[in-house]
């Protein structure tokens, strides 16, 4: 079976999607995500709350557990402490690519197997790889439980990684990344932004991997990164769904209890400098108009920032109403569309704008009103009804995220090894509820002084007269 696994790029948790005035919700008859206190009102005291239980076995492997019996259903999610961040030159992409070796088998279910229980049983499946983490999950009937815990464990503790194997699933990830990176001139202006703005931390460099490194990926090298950071010490399991408690508790035990831990390598990453001078960088290639994307760097998850600049970047550029849509394409009809995120990621983080050109236009119009926009966010105060309508995406966008069994384990997971407790989720909405104005100028002024920012930009090649 051919998989192209997904390889998570893209916003953080709580870069809303879509625009959504603001309006009264009616109050559920049943809470469907735990208790949200306040959400309906919008009261200043919103709270989140999961009944999660937690528990460390002897080897190290940290558990959570959420039982919700709304349908016969669980999502299992593992998740390891390990993303592009711990490779090295020469082995970048290494964690991608062990994503996609943990299908191709271990000692107890062979590759083949793998898939066809999984179909057979009813069981999705897939995995994600970042620059921080690198998550497995299956969305199963709860009758099925112990099965894929025995499967996880299995892979968990005895992956094959043949030869064959990895000769034949190199060509899988070289056309995935010719599909994202090299025949995608968006993928091409992300992967030289990240190497823009991180000139000295492991986030310079794809989470896919540079093409040559792929390309020389032996079992010899995958297996050393496997021994050393797919162990139980260093990964998070996350149950959610209709199960007793007790009884998974014990089934955990009893599966994984087994495996040994190991010693982890002292993780000591680079601190980026900040930066002190503008840089700029260039891609020309056969596309038909101009994008660039203006990025700064950011605080990490978690920050007290980060809360402020998630919302910066919301009222600047998420859907038709923002100020960069009205701006560029509305207003000025120079562009067909203008974003902009913040996202936050272990170590450090980057507040981006984008802006795609109309076919034959230069850029020159668009970078100054896009830096006059900025500077607004800096020097003026964002209005009151710009500051409401931003908490209100942002936190629906959170909330709607937990509605499914999944989406919360993914939430749970995430914040686990990230921030370091999955705690840190149920003071969200209540950080997002206490920004300010002034915080918003706050932030602005000290994240994108121009001395601080890197322009990326992707032009179509100048053609050669016949």
């Amino acid at each position: 079976m051919k998989r192209i696994s997904t390889l998570l790029l893209g916003l953080g948790l709580a870069v809303s999607a879509y625009a959504v005035e603001p309006s009264p919700a009616p109050a559920p008859k049943q809470d469907v995500i735990g208790t949200i206190k306040g959400w309906t009102e919008r009261s200043p005291d919103l709270k989140l709350s999961l009944p999660v239980t937690k528990f460390v076995l002897d080897n190290g492997l940290t558990v959570l557990l959420l039982e919700d019996h709304a349908v016969p259903m669980v999502s299992y999610h593992t998740w390891y402490r390990v993303g592009s961040r711990d490779e090295s030159p020469g082995v970048t992409g290494a964690a991608h690519m062990l994503e996609h070796m943990m299908f191709k088998g271990a000692k107890k279910y062979d590759g083949k197997s793998f898939d066809r229980i999984f179909h057979e049983n009813g069981i999705t499946n897939n995995a994600f790889t970042t620059n921080d983490y690198t998550g497995f999950y299956e969305n199963l009937p709860s009758s099925k439980l112990e099965l894929v815990m025995d499967m996880e464990v299995d892979r968990m503790s005895s992956l094959l990684i043949s030869p064959e194997d990895l000769k034949s699933e190199k060509e899988v990830v070289k056309e995935e990344r010719r599909w994202r990176v090299d025949n995608n001139p968006m993928g091409l202006l992300r992967e030289l932004m990240m190497g823009t703005l991180f000139k000295v931390h492991p986030y310079k460099w794809p989470v896919i991997g540079y093409m040559k490194d792929i390309e020389a990926y032996d079992s010899d090298k995958l297996r050393y990164f496997y021994n050393t950071y797919y162990v139980p010490n260093n990964a998070v399991l996350v149950v959610v769904g209709d199960f007793k408690t007790s009884t998974v508790k014990n089934l955990i035990e009893k599966y994984y209890g087994k495996l040994p831990s190991k010693p982890l390598p002292e993780r000591k990453y680079p601190t980026e400098p900040m930066q002190k001078a503008q840089q700029n960088a260039t891609l020309r290639k056969d596309v038909q108009n101009t994008s660039f994307v203006v990025a700064y760097q950011s605080p990490k998850q978690g920050d007290p920032d980060m809360y402020a600049l998630d919302l910066a970047a919301n009222i600047l550029g998420n859907g038709s109403s923002s100020r960069l849509h009205k701006r560029l394409v509305y207003q000025k009809q120079v562009a067909t569309s203008a974003y902009a995120y913040n996202y936050s990621m272990k170590d450090q983080g980057m507040f981006a704008v984008g802006v795609n050109m109309k076919p034959g236009l230069g850029s020159a119009e668009a970078l100054d009103l896009v830096y006059n926009e900025i500077w607004k966010l800096r020097n003026q105060k964002v209005t009151p009804l710009e500051l409401e309508k931003a908490k209100t995406q942002v936190m629906k966008d959170l909330v709607d995220s937990l509605k499914t069994m999944d989406g919360k384990a993914r939430a749970l997971a995430v914040n686990e090894i990230v921030n370091g407790t999955y705690e840190s989720l149920f003071t969200d909405l209540e950080k997002y509820q206490a920004v300010t104005a002034d915080d918003i100028k706050r932030v602005a002024d000290k994240y994108t002084q121009q001395t601080q920012r890197s322009i990326v930009t992707l032009e179509p090649k100048v053609k050669k007269e016949q």
